[in-house]
């Protein structure tokens, strides 16, 4: 897995309504994704499977990487790269026994210390933030900075930055030492969404 630039969020179903699964990855992948994640807060197993059918060969044509979003049985029935699991999920180290490398497992953390502890258990990239205030979350953590974001990157594991990113704070984001970005609203939102996941794969190239 080449984790850089967009970390591409298939965020189902989106606030205030948006293109369905596959289109909205389409979108994502055409702007330069080259991995994507499945989100469905509150879905079912079969739903989930359901789009992760539709994301596979999108993603395979594209040679991007597929994390499924908390679910580890989704992530194995369908097919799946990955995993990507919050602190209340599934511990990482029965994730990692369940499922040994080279699947991949991802947490998101909200401190140093999560992201001391994800790196020591084995995690193959950290999610950390939030960056700055965010509304994609209903309880979100208190927001990190790009100084702690900083400290993080610097501990040697490939980090995405989450929360409350927007188009003109992503570069700063890339200069802070991530490896990556997730944008939700800032992206999937915008009204061409294959340019606006361009200009962030862009911001981590200069």
């Amino acid at each position: 897995m080449e984790l850089r630039g967009l970390y591409g969020m298939v965020d189902l179903p989106l606030r205030g309504g948006g293109p369905p699964g596959g289109k909205l990855a389409r979108q994502l992948l055409d702007g330069g994704a080259r991995i994507l994640q499945l989100r469905m807060k509150g879905a079912s197993a079969a739903a989930m499977l359901a789009v992760v059918d539709e994301l596979r060969p999108l993603c395979r044509r594209h040679e991007a990487t597929l994390i499924v979003n908390d679910r580890l049985d989704v992530a194995l029935a369908g097919g799946a790269h990955g995993v990507h699991l919050g602190q209340d999920d599934l511990p990482l180290a029965y994730a990692r026994a369940l499922a040994p490398k080279p699947f991949l497992i991802g947490v998101s953390t909200h401190t140093p210390e999560q992201a001391r502890a994800a790196i020591a258990g084995g995690a193959d990239y950290l999610g950390f933030g939030p960056c700055f205030a965010t509304r994609s979350k209903e309880n979100p953590d208190p927001i990190v900075g790009l100084a702690q974001l900083a400290a993080v990157c610097a501990l040697g594991t490939p980090v995405v930055a989450i929360g409350g990113i927007t188009l003109d704070r992503v570069a700063d984001v890339a200069r802070s030492g991530a490896s990556a970005a997730a944008l939700i609203a800032a992206v999937n939102g915008a009204p061409d969404i294959a340019t606006a996941a361009r200009a962030v794969v862009a911001a981590f190239t200069r």
